[in-house]
């Protein structure tokens, strides 16, 4: 009797989980037709060469020939140049302005976190448009600085390579910042309060506060954003399109390419130079393979248990 009971149970539960694979089994081909299959058929694009539907197989000459090639150098140096500058100004600022706000003495504070993540969620290409309306050399920032008599003349932000660096970080700052400023408010919402008051008692001052407790209970979301915020830029690629003068159909992105990205220059391989799927591909996962080791390189860093 209970021999029969179980094989019932055990049919039964057979048909359950027959019945669940099914339930999945469109999701799941999905994934395999959109996410799988790319993955996996970019990796053996990257060892071909290709001109239009004809491939041909090549091995690793995409890869060495990443080595000798210039734009690509340049485009590996913008991006990292923007990830050391932007991603640490961005992550620090969300950190401070997250721990102000998280004050319960401070007035009007829904207004205020509401108006920093505003950025986050303004159109992109609203957001450019304003920044070169007020980064031109008429425009609204150097004329405030000018009346200041902070400056003598005008500086050429969106002309000059080194200066449009500095307007695409300090674009990129004031759109991310608040993203960030988010994760950081919901993780101090999880530290108790008394830790707060009973250093307060023990004489520790705010900014003692801020490293001592603050900074150590809100690692793990640290971790994440940084991660995030890396894989991000590593990635960039609208905002410095839309910041350049003449966008992807100009010569170049930006003066003498400064806001050239690894992004910016898949796209260019693709669809603006004669078409080389194969080298593309293998800039693509030069991207990938960059993430994985900067990755691992954090965890590392801040230890592997947070």
């Amino acid at each position: 009797m209970e021999h029969s009971i179980l094989c019932k149970n055990l049919s039964y539960n057979r048909i359950l989980d027959n019945y669940g694979w099914l339930f999945i089994s469109f999701a799941l081909m999905l994934l395999v037709i959109f996410l799988f299959y790319p993955i996996v058929y970019s990796f053996y694009l990257s060892f071909t060469s290709s001109k239009g539907i004809v491939q041909k197989f090549i091995g690793f000459e995409n890869y060495i020939k990443l080595f000798n090639d210039q734009m690509f150098l340049l485009a590996l140096k913008n991006t990292f140049t923007i990830l050391i500058i932007q991603v640490p100004i961005m992550l620090f600022l969300a950190l401070i302005l997250a721990d102000i706000l998280n004050d319960k003495n401070i007035k009007f504070r829904g207004f205020f976190r509401t108006g920093i993540f505003l950025p986050t969620v303004t159109s992109l290409v609203a957001t450019a448009v304003l920044f070169k309306m007020m980064f031109s050399l008429d425009g609204l920032v150097n004329t405030i600085l000018l009346k200041l008599h902070l400056l003598k003349e005008p500086i050429p932000w969106l002309l000059d390579p080194f200066w449009a660096k500095i307007t695409l970080i300090i674009g990129m700052t004031w759109r991310w910042t608040g993203y960030n400023m988010v994760f950081y408010l919901s993780g101090l919402q999880n530290i108790p309060y008394d830790l707060y008051e009973s250093a307060a008692i023990d004489g520790a001052n705010k900014i003692q506060q801020f490293f001592y407790i603050t900074i150590p209970m809100l690692k793990p979301i640290i971790i994440f954003t940084t991660i995030m915020s890396t894989i991000g830029t590593l990635q960039l690629f609208d905002e410095p399109i839309n910041l350049s003068s003449g966008g992807v159909t100009a010569s170049s992105v930006g003066p003498g390419n400064s806001l050239l990205t690894l992004s910016v220059y898949i796209y260019n391989l693709v669809f603006k130079y004669m078409p080389n799927f194969g080298y593309a591909a293998a800039v693509s996962y030069v991207i990938v393979f960059i993430t994985a080791i900067l990755t691992f390189i954090q965890f590392k860093v801040v230890g592997e248990k947070e």
